[in-house]
């Protein structure tokens, strides 16, 4: 059965992606300028980087990225299943997309279901199956509903 546990809000979601982007901006940046001898924000090495990052972490460190560890969230399948890369490549890839072609529209529904939504999901959410907990790896075999 599909169970959201202690779901996320907007400002701790917030804070850990802004985390997120100085903690791995940063060295993100002196990696791409090692390799190409130039601090460009647009650098695809540092994108690629940056791709990998926000795919990757959260599938082998329990749904945390960084930003999201520090804050006490982290991303978990709805259904109770493991993150994959599926989920990942939906909520990263295919929302970034969705985002990009309606001009951010879809985003700032995104921002208002998180606001006012009882399970806090948004549209990658929903595209992914997943949501954002403050609920730790041990806590969600829990029979707890928020």
């Amino acid at each position: 059965m599909d169970q959201v546990i202690k779901p996320a809000g907007f400002w701790i979601r917030l804070l850990g992606n802004l985390l997120d982007g100085v903690i791995v901006s940063i060295p993100l940046g002196l990696i791409g300028f090692l390799i190409t001898g130039d601090f460009d924000g647009d650098d695809p090495v540092t994108s690629i980087i940056g791709f990998i990052y926000a795919v990757a972490v959260p599938i082998l460190w329990y749904g945390y990225t960084i930003g999201k560890r520090i804050v006490g969230v982290r991303i978990v399948k709805v259904n109770g299943k493991k993150l994959g890369i599926g989920a990942m490549l939906l909520r990263v890839l295919v929302a970034g997309i969705v985002y990009g072609l309606t001009f951010g529209i879809a985003l700032i529904v995104s921002l208002f279901m998180v606001v006012f939504r009882k399970d806090k999901r948004s549209l990658h959410d929903m595209m992914a199956g997943t949501y954002v907990t403050y609920a730790k790896p041990d806590e969600m075999d829990k029979d707890v509903q928020l």
